[in-house]
């Protein structure tokens, strides 16, 4: 199969950890679920086309979590891939559990996480998760003790490495004193930069940064804003340019753009072809 057909390796890899490359613009699964990421999607087969399309296009990082559904994704993932391709990187996460529909509630008390990683290993059919993020520190229980959580089923096997969800520098540096910390996932998107600091701190120490709610453009990719304009100079779409642009700001950065559209898909995917050049990449990063 050419480059032009997986046109996600156009991006490039990146390294979590000192072994685990992946390439740097990856899938995420949380639309592959029901309203409010509750309950089973509306057509299980397109989730599964979805899913091996991405492959087929070149993504070999899949972003999910055991609450995703709950325990709809994760399933999912393994009747459309398993067994795994080799290099396939599938990401998951536990500590957020769900009352209903876009409800979210984090609980991360260590007999808690370890049950979901068990499950996780359970529903995607493998003996080690590659990378197991925590999914929102509890406030109610020590960060130590959900980390050390996790840094013992890495003893045991069972996790390969270890990343953080919706953190602060300071959660990153307490976490670290526990356990090396690969990756840290945080809103971040072309419209809302609040989580540029930590991006930067993970840039600089070798932590891979993966951005959940990649595509908010706002008001930027509507009738002539600076997003749309250049869009249209360029014959691509405003949510390619979007993509383009966070592959541009770090070489940390490993975006998961997700959807249940194949079609949707191969336009993400295709954003890594896309160059941006200094003055294009200056004017969207000025527009907000």
């Amino acid at each position: 199969m050419t480059s032009d057909q997986r046109p996600a390796l156009a991006a490039g890899d990146y390294t979590l950890g000192t072994d685990l490359p992946v390439t740097r613009l990856g899938f995420g699964s949380m639309q592959l679920t029901g309203p409010g990421v509750w309950g089973d999607p509306k057509d299980p087969d397109e989730a599964v086309r979805v899913l091996r399309r991405a492959v087929e296009l070149g993504v070999n990082f899949i972003d999910t979590a055991d609450s995703y559904g709950p325990a709809v994704a994760e399933p999912l993932i393994r009747r459309a891939l398993h067994p795994y391709p080799d290099g396939l990187v599938i990401a998951t996460k536990a500590g957020l559990t769900r009352t209903g529909p876009d409800q979210w509630v984090p609980v991360g008390r260590p007999e808690y996480l370890r049950q979901q990683v068990e499950l996780s290993l359970r529903f995607l059919g493998v003996d080690r998760i590659d990378l197991l993020q925590l999914h929102r520190i509890d406030p109610k229980v020590p960060l130590a003790d959900q980390v050390g959580a996790l840094k013992e089923l890495r003893e045991e096997g069972k996790i390969r490495h270890i990343g953080l969800s919706e953190v602060s520098i300071a959660d990153v540096e307490e976490a670290a004193k526990v356990a090396p910390i690969v990756s840290v996932q945080n809103l971040f998107n072309l419209a809302n930069r609040t989580a540029e600091p930590l991006l930067d701190y993970a840039a600089e120490r070798g932590i891979g940064f993966i951005p959940w709610y990649p595509l908010a453009t706002g008001r930027l990719a509507q009738g002539d804003g600076p997003l749309a304009t250049l869009a249209e100079q360029r014959g691509v779409s405003p949510s390619q340019l979007a993509l383009a642009w966070l592959l541009k700001r770090s070489p940390a950065m490993l975006p998961i753009p997700g959807t249940s559209s194949v079609a949707h898909l191969d336009e993400n995917v295709r954003a890594a072809t896309i160059e941006l050049s200094d003055a294009e990449f200056d004017t969207l990063s000025r527009a907000v």
